[in-house]
């Protein structure tokens, strides 16, 4: 634990940390270029089998795929301006990281929570999807269900406690796996497209078209849907701690798996929407992936092989984003955010064994109370309801760290930076003001709005929580030591020395 004493650094009061405190919270480094490419890719490589196709109903086949250009010019914008943040400040806080060093305290912790809620709901919201196929493989009722989430949690939360090693080859494992099954159903796909099931969807507003059913306000509506095409990629700098040179890997890792996601996701788009049942029997399907699958193969294709082998892709993405919150909680707390021991990693392991079981336990219970609380939700979706509560996290936390972008380019243009972004801070503001519309229109489906709006009290409540508690038991761990420049060393460098 820190001593009882105090020091102030840049105007915050620090606890002095022993060396026993940051001796408790190391990691292991392990993972190289490929490594964080599958972790990236394998993060939002759900989205391409569920979720994307809402988009139908709301802008039809023209609207979706609009907002998907847009989406992906702002995931551009934003992934070159985080390659850049993560090579100069490379520590597991990731998006809490960059805003503790451009806006302080309240930033880092604004920024650091948005990433909370996201990577936790989005495990939440994929192990619902999980426990339907699981359920159609095994004939077992809806009510069973939930035992499928906890078995699930249980198995994944314990391979990342298990090792860095094994999470990694897991990661890499699945996300080649649902890549093949993408690969087989372009290939089987490509005969049965048919621009006429593509735009079968009847415009239904004054001036709406076959490609525009829903008119241009179609497009803005769609843009929270788009966004599951590449949702949880930003993912990859909370694994910096855990790269063999994450000034170099990172920035690589995160540009190739965005690269993977905008090929997938275009084909996806294209290629579903184009064949039986068509956009309009998509827009009301909660299977995309399975029903285009029957179309390929036909009923000969048993439902239960095909649940099996449509399974890979929401594993992969439910393991990775489990890496990903266990890593977020660990950087929190590890800086006094969050309670600390949260931050303890296995002494022989060396994983964040009390992180990941915590961020566990709060998706599975958030699962479960939109399960069993119809009064509040009607009969949502469960699933469709929990992702849209982790991109209003998500949305938020991209806006954060655009931000940041900018000012730590104004404020410390001297920073060391191995990669510089491309596009430069014109690529972070196109990013931010894409990022905000997104926030706006999530809050225009009335069936989700109770998701954003419980959302929104969870971000009061932890603000609350903040200014009254948290932002007293601050330690100088290595994302507050690089932002005050306590250490006289490079940043990749100081964690290191923490240890």
């Amino acid at each position: 634990m820190p001593q009882k004493d105090k020091q102030t650094i840049g105007g915050v009061q620090y606890g002095k940390p022993r060396k026993t405190y940051l001796a408790k919270r190391g990691l292991r480094r392990h993972a190289g270029v490929w490594s964080l490419w599958a972790l990236g890719v394998g993060a939002a490589v759900s989205g391409d089998f569920f979720g994307w196709h809402f988009g139908l109903e709301v802008g039809g086949f023209g609207g979706l795929l609009i907002a998907g250009v847009i989406v992906a010019i702002m995931y551009l914008g934003l992934c070159c301006s985080i390659a850049e943040m993560s090579a100069a400040l490379p520590y597991a806080g990731g998006a809490y990281a960059f805003a503790r060093a451009a806006m302080g305290p309240w930033g880092g912790f604004l920024a650091g929570i948005s990433q909370t809620v996201a990577y936790v709901l989005l495990p939440a919201a994929i192990v619902v999807g999980i426990g339907g196929y699981l359920g159609k493989i095994f004939d077992t009722p809806g009510s069973f269900a939930p035992i499928w989430w906890l078995a699930t949690y249980g198995i994944f939360v314990g391979l990342n406690i298990w090792g860095i090693e094994t999470a990694f080859r897991t990661a890499m494992v699945l996300t080649l796996a649902a890549l093949a099954i993408l690969a087989i159903f372009a290939v089987g796909a490509v005969p049965h497209f048919s621009w006429d099931m593509a735009l079968d969807i009847a415009p239904s507003t004054e001036g709406g078209s076959p490609f525009l059913p829903r008119g241009v306000w179609g497009i803005a509506a769609a843009l929270p849907f788009a966004i599951w095409f590449y949702l949880a990629i930003d993912q990859v700098p909370l694994a910096a701690e855990d790269s063999q040179d994450p000034r170099k890997d990172v920035p690589r890792g995160i540009l190739l798996g965005l690269s993977t996601l905008t090929v997938t996701g275009m084909l996806v788009l294209f290629l579903v929407a184009g064949m039986a049942p068509g956009a309009a029997g998509l827009a009301e399907s909660q299977e995309p992936l399975f029903l285009s699958f029957q179309t390929i193969f036909g009923a000969g294709l048993g439902v239960e092989v095909l649940a099996l082998i449509l399974l890979a892709a929401p594993v992969a993405s439910f393991h990775a984003i489990v890496f990903a919150y266990g890593r977020n909680i660990y950087a929190l707390s590890r800086a006094g955010y969050f309670p600390r021991w949260l931050s303890i990693t296995h002494d022989k392991h060396k994983t964040p064994y009390f992180a990941l079981i915590a961020g566990a336990t709060i998706g599975y219970v958030a699962a479960a109370l939109i399960y069993f609380s119809e009064a509040i939700f009607g009969t949502p979706l469960v699933g469709a309801v929990l992702l849209n509560m982790a991109v209003f996290g998500a949305v938020i936390s991209y806006a954060m760290q655009a931000i940041s972008f900018v000012m730590l380019r104004q404020q410390l243009p001297d920073l060391a930076r191995p990669f510089r972004s491309p596009l430069g801070e014109p690529g972070a503001w196109i990013a931010l003001i894409i990022a905000l519309v997104t926030f706006v229109f999530l809050f225009a489906e009335p069936a989700y709005r109770p998701g954003a709006v419980g959302c929104a009290i969870w971000y009061a409540l932890a603000l609350i929580y903040f200014a009254v508690h948290g932002r007293k038991t601050l330690v100088l761990a290595p994302e507050e030591a690089a932002a005050v420049g306590a250490y006289e060393r490079a940043p990749g460098d100081s964690a290191d020395a923490a240890r």
